[in-house]
């Protein structure tokens, strides 16, 4: 949209690279159609797309040993995972404060019908950051069977240390789960160890892909069974889903014109620079602060190791009255409690919320320039 200041990254990244709509475009015109389902010029060509892509990805994260499947969502590939390893009764599990509903919401189904311990990993209130130092004693008096963790919140950007936790997790031979919806593509992450069992990336937000498209990668050390069952392409004499991987968990039609974008993303990440994106990304965060410090009446966290999310409060006003505000000055953010109801819980602004604003590589000077002035207009008529 012409003249909108986009501050919601978090939720999904926009603009996309220039490469990602071209791809696209192309793609939908002279090819358009869905892989694996046919043996014809166009079919072919579409499965190689994907998997050139699997392979992408593969080599974003470091891990030539492992394999990809896609699926629509991240909420899809995390329901896949947390229902697939079958927490026994009496099992310990741990989630950090600043996990999305789509991990505490299937949790909470799969507590209604075995009864295994919820447990938060003890978190630093001043610096935000998960405690390894306690996590570790944490384990040792309740051993974990699975550790699931959000490499980055989407409330406040605090990065969580996962790859010292998912090490200590280990020592119990628990089941690892990263979700790295907010850091895939931002942050340089090596997931070939054995310590980490699953890994959850969205194609909409850091990766800067587009809607339809996300997945996970693993070694598949459990037996996990799909939650959707059908058609495949191979096998098809078979009424039950083919054990081959990913297409085991991969039923039904490919959203290959979003697997296309995401190629297009991919190429371009690693071309530009997984840590040239990261500094150009944290250098908008440090001009968004220098904006908040400006004025008295807005209060932000700020964790000691973030990304590029801030949540703030502002003196007098709602969440949804700044939200408003904004949103009638061509200004987007997100308001209220950003689906991760226990980081709103643990930062004290539950039930209300925050106002949350989160950066991209792509935000421009003159774009805080103007947020700047929208600020001080409300600083002004408080």
């Amino acid at each position: 949209m012409e003249n909108l200041v986009y501050l919601d990254n978090a939720a999904t990244t926009f603009p996309k690279p220039e490469c990602v709509y071209n791809a696209m475009d192309t793609f939908a015109r002279t090819n358009g159609v869905s892989l694996g389902r046919g043996q014809h010029i166009l079919s072919a060509r579409a499965s190689a797309i994907a998997d050139e892509t699997r392979e992408l990805l593969l080599n974003l994260f470091h891990c030539s040993n492992k394999k990809v499947v896609f699926t629509n969502t991240a909420t899809e590939a995390l329901n896949i995972i947390i229902k697939g390893i079958n927490i026994p009764n009496g099992a310990n599990v741990y989630i950090s404060p600043f996990e999305h509903n789509a991990v505490t919401r299937t949790l909470y189904y799969l507590s209604q019908k075995t009864d295994f311990n919820l447990i938060q990993l003890e978190t630093d209130k001043q610096t935000l950051l998960l405690n390894t130092d306690k996590i570790k004693l944490q384990f040792e008096r309740n051993p974990p069977f699975s550790v699931i963790i959000s490499h980055v919140s989407n409330v406040i950007g605090a990065i969580a240390p996962i790859e010292q936790i998912f090490e200590l997790a280990k020592q119990y031979n628990a089941i690892t789960i990263a979700d790295l919806c907010q850091s895939a593509g931002l942050i340089d992450i090596n997931i070939s160890s054995v310590n980490y069992d699953y890994i959850v990336f969205a194609g909409h937000k850091t990766l800067y892909g587009p809607l339809g498209v996300s997945g996970f990668i693993s070694s598949f050390p459990q037996k996990i069974d799909p939650i959707i069952i059908g058609g495949t392409g191979v096998e098809s004499a078979n009424q039950s889903m083919p054990d081959e991987i990913p297409v085991k968990y991969e039923a039904g039609s490919h959203n290959t014109t979003a697997i296309v974008g995401l190629n297009a993303s991919l190429k371009w990440i690693l071309e530009t620079g997984v840590n040239t994106i990261h500094q150009k990304e944290q250098e908008n965060y440090e001009k968004l602060c220098s904006v908040f410090d400006a004025y008295g009446n807005i209060h932000y966290y700020k964790p000691a190791n973030h990304a590029g999310v801030i949540s703030c409060l502002f003196d007098g006003y709602s969440s949804d009255e700044i939200g408003q505000v904004l949103s009638q000055n061509n200004i987007a953010v997100r308001i209220g409690l950003h689906c991760a109801p226990y980081a709103h819980k643990f930062i004290g602004t539950f039930p209300a919320g925050t106002v949350r604003f989160s950066v991209s590589y792509f935000n421009t000077e003159s774009e805080f320039e103007r947020l700047d002035k929208v600020l001080d207009y409300i600083n002004e008529n408080s």
